[in-house]
């Protein structure tokens, strides 16, 4: 655990799967929180100034709205050369480079990269998914920069979205960690927490599905049984599904 950082409950624990009800019900058990001393407030950390804006961008907004606009979406590999040949009576190579550039290091941008969108062309059309790598690394780059602006340890939002992009990703554990693994030994240990936490949840929902398809029961009686709300049951059993 990184230094400074608060205990937090084992959410990820699970009792030993000599039986998958058993194992299912062990891990939608409640948990337990301990308290801790209130902490004082830490002073608010100064704004940074706002990045320059190349004036380029808005007239790439006002030609491909959907790819520039308030919005903006991941953009394709290549996509340099495809605006230079829709538009090079019109922009320079030099501004056009740049232009890419600044927009491309936006928090916008990086924005939604982390969140998983697809990468697009010139006609709004997707081309191709964003690589696990570089969702993890903006994901982290866009983390670096709110905390600096923040006195709240955001952490904890941090290893939540990467949870969720492994989940994501179709890749093994060991796969994704190998893959996004970096030099910062803190973010390393967020990550690895974060990949523990959607193991876990994995386990939980392949055992809850066992349990359904051994049960013989309908979803309503069966989400009854564990506590659940048919359309939480519905979400965990459906999940659990696709990563057969």
């Amino acid at each position: 655990m990184p230094c400074g950082a608060r205990s937090r409950p084992d959410r990820g624990r699970i009792a030993p799967r000599w039986h998958d009800r058993a194992f299912a019900l062990d891990a939608l058990a409640p948990m337990t929180q301990t308290s801790r001393p209130a902490r004082r407030p830490r002073p608010a950390k100064p704004q940074a100034p706002a990045a320059p804006r190349h004036p380029l961008l808005a007239q790439l907004a006002a030609w491909h709205p959907a790819l520039f606009g308030e919005e903006p979406r991941p953009l394709k590999r290549g996509i340099y050369e495809d605006l230079l040949a829709a538009h090079g009576d019109a922009v320079k190579a030099e501004d056009l480079k740049a232009a890419l550039a600044l927009h491309t290091r936006s928090t916008r941008y990086l924005n939604a990269v982390g969140s998983g969108q697809p990468r697009r062309g010139l006609d709004g059309q997707v081309v191709e998914a964003v690589a696990p790598d570089q969702r993890h690394h903006a994901l982290l780059e866009v983390h670096r920069r709110r905390q600096q602006r923040s006195s709240e340890d955001l952490r904890p939002q941090l290893q939540q979205r990467i949870a969720r992009a492994f989940e994501q990703s179709g890749l093994g554990r060991e796969a994704y960690a190998v893959l996004v693994r970096g030099r910062d030994e803190a973010l390393n240990a967020v990550t690895e927490a974060a990949l523990d936490e959607a193991s876990a949840r994995i386990a939980r929902e392949a055992a809850l599905l066992r349990a359904f398809e051994a049960s013989g029961q309908d979803l309503a009686a069966f989400a009854s049984g564990y506590g659940l709300a048919e359309d939480e049951a519905r979400r965990m059993l459906e999940r659990a599904r696709q990563r057969r």
